[in-house]
């Protein structure tokens, strides 16, 4: 990795997001937020990785001088996942991802074990799913006892990157009690109440069978330390957490994200309390809560039916286009990855409503764009019944920048729609924390919000044909899965 050596009075900050694909870097500017140098590197596949993959892809992206002058870094990173660190800091298996659903039984016990969802939501305001950390540490001592035994630490993959920073550059390993995490991504764990904001030691012994080490939570303007070259190190967050800051939600703002996963989230100020398990009581990166919910069928669905009709997603928006707001009755149920909300991990695609006049691809492009906007329009109600206002709805991922995708949604959502000028939010998010853990260690003033430029895409014009298409969604889910 380049020198991180910071230019005296430097105001250059650097945002990093490790996320499942890839390690994406950004330079800004301290005071303003501008980009003004950025870079990337992939990571490998799955839903397993060893962690140092992700230190290469950091070292690959920060080369040829992108650091240089930097006073503060953070690293955002993706949520859940479990790295498993021995007594000596060393890697005890590879980690698991928050997309690996090996673990979903695993959930299913420790739900029922503790007394049910209501019983989890009052410990640490979720249901732990098998994307939740706690439900890979019953995994693994559940499958790979062994290993089970050698663990003395466990972290997150923010929380690995971070302590790779500040002293385990030249090694593999993350010594003992170096490892700090936050609240943020803390409360994806399933092992950390946002409302006590503290650990429940007694959760992660029922998982894995005993009490292990847990990295220290670092406040959200906060710094675990600096790294051997004396740049400033911010306490991070999950990759949701600095979204939101980088784009500077307000009350009232609910993104959708359309990404590998979905995710739809917003700001408030007590923490959630969903009995029924499909919000998320997450703690946000400002000191706030950040209630969400979670699909694991995105954009991915779009490049699957695309697939499916032998085009492209450009083909894919032309046909959704053609066809007519509701398919003529087709609708798509887009499980392909099994489900996260509902809790479905072993479900299936399916079609309903098939008949001569809609087998066309026009309907079936139309129908896979509205079935995916009426899983995340379910979440959408659902953060509405912990009490969020929606005043617009901001679209934001790789699939938000369809024409398609942009024209359907207002009608769904039954709000405006805006969406954000394409930008790595995650990274941007983790920037501005940068700047403002800088600013505190000066004692300083923090800079003012990096606000987005967001263009208005359409208010709703066809709120009751859209409730007609989500009625439809609705029926076919409850028809192939009752209980969800």
């Amino acid at each position: 990795m380049a020198s991180l050596s910071p230019a005296p009075g430097a105001r250059l900050v650097a945002g990093v997001d490790s996320s499942t694909q890839a390690t994406k870097v950004l330079v800004c500017d301290a005071a303003t937020g501008e980009v003004l140098r950025e870079a990337r590197a992939p990571h490998p596949d799955g839903s397993e990785v060893d962690p140092e993959h992700w230190w290469r892809a950091l070292r690959a992206a920060s080369g040829s001088g992108l650091l240089e002058g930097v006073a503060a870094v953070a690293v955002a990173g993706q949520q859940h996942g479990m790295v498993a660190l021995d007594a000596g800091g060393t890697v005890v298996r590879p980690a698991l991802l928050w997309n690996d659903t090996r673990s979903a039984a695993a959930g299913h016990d420790l739900v029922e074990e503790l007394g049910g969802k209501a019983a989890w939501v009052e410990a640490v305001g979720s249901v732990p799913l098998a994307a939740f950390t706690v439900t890979k540490l019953r995994w693994l001592a559940e499958h790979e006892p062994e290993a089970a035994e050698r663990v003395e630490e466990v972290v997150l993959p923010h929380d690995w990157v971070t302590a790779r920073l500040l002293g385990g550059v030249r090694r593999r390993t993350v010594p003992p009690g170096v490892a700090t995490t936050d609240r943020g991504d803390a409360s994806g764990t399933g092992y950390w109440s946002p409302a006590t904001e503290s650990y429940r030691s007694d959760l992660v012994a029922r998982a894995l069978g005993r009490e292990v080490d847990l990295p220290r939570v670092v406040p959200p303007d906060g710094s675990p330390g600096e790294t051997p070259d004396g740049v400033l190190v911010a306490a991070g967050s999950g990759d949701n957490m600095a979204a939101a800051l980088g784009l500077a939600i307000a009350p009232g703002d609910v993104v959708v994200s359309l990404g590998t996963s979905g995710t739809v989230f917003g700001v408030h100020d007590t923490p959630p309390a969903d009995p029924g398990g499909a919000v998320a009581g997450f703690a946000d990166a400002t000191g706030r809560f950040l209630p969400l919910v979670c699909t694991l069928n995105a954009a991915r669905v779009l490049g699957a039916v695309a697939r499916m009709l032998g085009t492209d997603l450009a083909g894919l928006e032309r046909l959704a286009l053609a066809g007519p707001a509701g398919a003529a009755g087709l609708a798509l149920l887009p499980y392909l990855d099994g489900e996260r909300t509902p809790d479905l991990p072993l479900a299936t695609g399916t079609i309903g409503g098939l008949t001569r006049d809609n087998a066309s691809p026009e309907h079936l492009a139309r129908a896979a764009v509205e079935g995916m906007l009426c899983g995340l329009a379910d979440g959408v109600d659902a953060l509405v019944a912990q009490g969020l206002e929606v005043r617009r709805v901001m679209l934001i991922g790789g699939a938000a920048r369809s024409g398609a995708v942009q024209r359907i949604a207002p009608d769904l959502f039954g709000a405006p729609v805006t969406v954000p000028a394409p930008a790595e939010y995650v990274a941007l998010g983790a920037a501005r924390q940068a700047a403002w853990a800088l600013a505190t260690t000066r004692g300083e003033e923090p800079p003012s919000a990096w606000a987005p430029a967001a263009d208005m895409v359409s208010e709703p014009v066809d709120v009751v044909g859209g409730a007609e298409v989500r009625g439809r969604y609705r029926q076919l889910r409850d028809a192939m899965h009752p209980a969800s």
